[in-house]
């Protein structure tokens, strides 16, 4: 289908830092007429004349909004990260189809954590725990690189009681509040895990010792 028919944008707004929104992003928000998503990626914005649309916890109603305003006009959904990466991108998606919508790819908090490592992350197996615990799975055993998507204090203790006993011997790394001023990226003792009261924005590197040699 013809670009004129895609009306909703969906944009990958980055780990944080307005340093990381992209010009394609950017631009893409710069042309849309409303701009939907939580306070802190619209405050990332402040310059752009367009109704903005609050998106809370009601989401199904928020994608009700967003049908009624793109039969008129252009909407830019705002996502966190990279919108191929556990993202809204997929009720979006699955609300209005692919022929509706255009995907602005952006930096996802994995791939901050893992350059402020300075490993690459081609061969990671990415979890996300960020709302609920997820099931195992055996073959994350394999796995030489697991970043989890954390946030939440119940999800590092999945990671310490659930996870880590079935991988061997790793490291672990935990990040939080990546490309921000408050950056920490820092190595913990996988039995303190537990301890630790972190940002909802943290992602947990868990490297085999191999990793970083």
């Amino acid at each position: 289908m013809g670009e004129q028919y895609r009306s909703i944008l969906i944009v990958g707004c980055g780990p944080g830092s307005p340093d990381y929104v992209t010009p394609a992003a950017r631009a893409a928000v710069n042309r849309a007429e409303v701009l939907v998503g939580s306070g802190r990626l619209l405050e990332l914005f402040p310059s752009v004349r367009a109704e903005r649309i609050f998106l809370g916890s009601a989401v199904e109603e928020t994608l009700s909004v967003i049908e009624a305003r793109a039969e008129r006009q252009s909407v830019a959904v705002l996502v966190t990260g990279d919108p191929g990466l556990f993202s809204l991108s997929r009720l979006v998606l699955r609300r209005f189809g692919r022929d509706r919508c255009r995907i602005i790819s952006g930096v996802s908090s994995v791939q901050a954590a893992f350059a402020a490592l300075g490993v690459d992350w081609a061969d990671a197996r990415i979890i996300s725990a960020h709302k609920k615990d997820p099931e195992l799975d055996s073959s994350w055993a394999e796995a030489k690189k697991i970043a989890v998507l954390g946030g939440r204090e119940s999800s590092l203790q999945w990671i310490a009681q659930t996870l880590l006993p079935t991988l061997g011997d790793c490291r672990v790394f935990v990040c939080e509040n990546l490309t921000m001023e408050d950056e920490q990226v820092r190595e913990i003792d996988p039995r303190r895990l537990v301890e630790l009261s972190v940002s909802s924005r943290t992602v947990v590197l868990i490297l085999k010792k191999s990793v970083l040699g």
